[in-house]
């Protein structure tokens, strides 16, 4: 079995870019097969690896290890070995704070690798245990339910984390090194950066976000009304994905924007 899964634009279509999207605690490279075929439908290569393993006891070697596997993954996905650029790196949970991390560890090859990022839903501290009930008995995850309400209320999305037995139950309780977070939030981000986050998401610090956002050169935080942790997968899926190939679009277009509003009555 490959460690990634691709979805390929239309056929006879110049390829726009490359998109690598990095899942989070306890996701598998399903989840996001809707939103790899929605952007991949607009002519970006799109690939999804697996969840970061971090190690907190050493991280600078588990990032490492990370890049690695990043720089690897992003390899040939355009004819002849080549890479199809923009390079874009989507990270969920803690893989957009592994993300926004390995951009910060001095050294790095793969922190020249993407040239922007969009961080979707990183938590925040303590983002874990609390936040997701835990039984009673011997610390074991709550209802599969309750995480699932944390997660998403997209039936379509919630069904799909069910079935796949690549998701891991009860991932959402465990607590986020407090050394990925320190990392994550640290690191001096170079490339246009897209940081979304639900309002209705419990696991978020939008506070610390905010600050992260605003000391970076060229971030934008983009808040999804009544959107849960699973940003890219909830209900608001479509207009998540529109900002995000906007992003992608202006990307190309060097930061400028592509379209502009001059007059509105909304």
């Amino acid at each position: 079995m490959t460690p990634y899964t691709d979805h390929h634009g239309p056929e006879g279509l110049l390829t726009r870019g490359t998109i690598v999207v990095v899942p989070g605690r306890g996701e598998g490279r399903a989840a996001y097969a809707r939103f790899g075929r929605r952007l991949a439908a607009d002519a970006y290569r799109v690939r999804v690896v697996d969840a970061p393993r971090t190690d907190p006891e050493d991280l600078t070697g588990s990032l490492t290890r990370f890049g690695d596997e990043l720089v690897a993954a992003v390899g040939g996905t355009a004819a002849g070995d080549g890479v199809a650029r923009p390079v874009v790196l989507v990270g969920a949970d803690t893989g957009a704070l592994a993300v926004a991390a390995l951009l910060g560890l001095e050294g790095s090859s793969a922190a020249r690798l993407p040239d922007a990022v969009v961080l979707a839903g990183p938590p925040g501290p303590g983002a874990g245990g609390g936040a997701v009930s835990t039984g009673a008995a011997g610390g074991e995850p709550g209802p599969w339910e309750d995480e699932l309400d944390v997660r998403t209320s997209c039936p379509a999305h919630r069904a799909v984390l069910s079935a796949d037995s690549g998701t891991r139950r009860g991932s959402l309780a465990t607590p986020v090194p407090q050394a990925l977070l320190d990392a994550a939030h640290r690191s001096d981000i170079p490339v246009p950066t897209l940081i979304l986050v639900g309002d209705a998401d419990p696991l978020a610090d939008r506070d610390a976000l905010t600050r992260t956002a605003k000391s970076l050169p060229r971030a934008r935080l983009a808040v999804v009304r009544d959107a849960h942790h699973d940003v890219l997968n909830d209900l608001q899926h479509r207009s998540v994905a529109a900002e995000v190939v906007t992003f992608l679009e202006t990307v190309r277009n060097g930061l400028v924007p592509l379209v502009t509003v001059e007059a509105s009555a909304w």
